[in-house]
């Protein structure tokens, strides 16, 4: 093969890429807004439009209203032409997320099942999963990958987990999952994986830092537009940041840190009742007691986000189970009280929330695969 025609197989590849990739973006086109954005020749974007859509990466559906001559074709990527799964591994139950090629979620369950680090319970999630699969229809030929997110921190090479007090997991293996289920596979920490989704949702943000507000606290930084790992992977678990060492003992062996007072699981039981339940009878009967606890749990938060602002200058983005809960008056509160005698003010547009509540790790962890997806390499 020569040096053009191994110059024009690119080009094809380019212009194709480019075609999908612009698609993608704009949701829904024409095919003369296509040639028109792209400088790209009719005849040529023609091609690719029936090459793609030959390959079932984009369809043709309906019309665009008319502007005075022909109605324009409605050109649209298909969403579930190739899904990735998540699964979002905790103490008592695990969570599957299905998500499409936008990054949305279009299928999820939780399994009540207490994690066990043994064949038994590695088999039950491979098992759950196929169910889950099956009762949603999904051929198996579109599913990119599994990423399975967990309370640990993972190795670099993502072999094992490193770090896992909450699940008893340290050493859990990638090879419990990877022998189990049939496509690939791969381990992420569950704070990182949250951090993923909220980067995706907000990709003008250049920095953030991540409050997973899950049964147990997590968190993430965000730094150059990644998710932070750090050199032993630990960066951003602001969990086990001292916020009084006279305070509660920690899952970790010290005391006063700050999972012990901004956890879902320190609110439950400082309520005294399951977390819907505190929330309703909160927004129902706005009792005073409960009004006090709710109070003195966004003050501990926003203690934290204050003193983090003053290392990371950046948004600040409440995710995770208990996020859902916040409404517009909880986070005046919370800012209010972050800004109190602070050196630098935050700014409301700076505090953000994120809305996928429990399912926010198993979603985050699938877009790995989603992103892989969508940033082939040209060659």
């Amino acid at each position: 093969m020569n040096e053009k025609s191994i110059t024009t197989i690119t080009l094809k590849k380019i212009n194709k890429k480019s075609v999908y990739q612009y698609i993608y973006e704009h949701r829904q086109t024409a095919k003369q807004q296509i040639v028109q954005d792209l400088t790209m020749g009719l005849s040529t974007v023609s091609q690719n439009l029936n090459v793609l859509e030959k390959e079932g990466l984009i369809s043709r559906d309906g019309f665009f209203e008319s502007t005075g001559g022909r109605k324009a074709q409605v050109i649209q990527i298909v969403p579930e032409y190739r899904i990735a799964v998540g699964v979002g591994i905790l103490k008592n139950m695990f969570h599957l997320a299905a998500v499409n090629l936008y990054g949305e979620a279009i299928a999820e369950e939780t399994v009540a099942v207490p994690f066990a680090q043994s064949d038994a319970y590695y088999d039950g999630i491979a098992s759950s999963l196929e169910s889950f699969l099956d009762r949603n229809g999904y051929d198996r030929e579109k599913i990119l990958g599994v990423s399975i997110a967990t309370q640990g921190i993972p190795a670099p090479d993502g072999e094992s987990v490193l770090y896992g007090e909450i699940l008893h997991n340290t050493d859990m293996k990638l090879a419990d999952f990877s022998t189990r289920i049939p496509y690939p596979c791969r381990l992420e920490h569950d704070s990182k994986a949250a951090a993923s989704l909220e980067l995706w949702n907000h990709p003008e943000i250049e920095s953030a830092v991540v409050f997973l507000l899950n049964r147990n606290l997590g968190g993430a930084v965000i730094t150059n537009h990644k998710v932070h790992q750090g050199l032993s992977m630990h960066s951003g678990t602001l969990e086990h940041i001292c916020i009084d060492p006279d305070g509660p003992k920690c899952y970790c062996g010290n005391h006063g840190c700050l999972e012990t007072y901004c956890s879902a699981n320190a609110l439950k039981v400082t309520a005294g009742m399951p977390i819907k339940d505190f929330f309703n009878l909160l927004h129902q009967t706005q009792a005073p007691n409960l009004i006090q606890i709710w109070r003195n749990y966004l003050d501990h938060l926003a203690f934290a986000i204050r003193n983090l602002n003053l290392v990371i200058d950046s948004p600040v983005i409440i995710s995770g189970y208990l996020a859902p809960y916040f409404l517009d008056a909880d986070m005046q509160y919370l800012l209010n009280k972050v800004n109190e005698g602070s050196l630098f003010q935050m700014t409301e547009d700076q505090l953000l929330v994120g809305n996928h509540g429990q399912y926010t790790p198993a979603i985050g962890a699938a877009l790995y695969y989603i992103k892989e997806f969508l940033t082939p390499v040209v060659s």
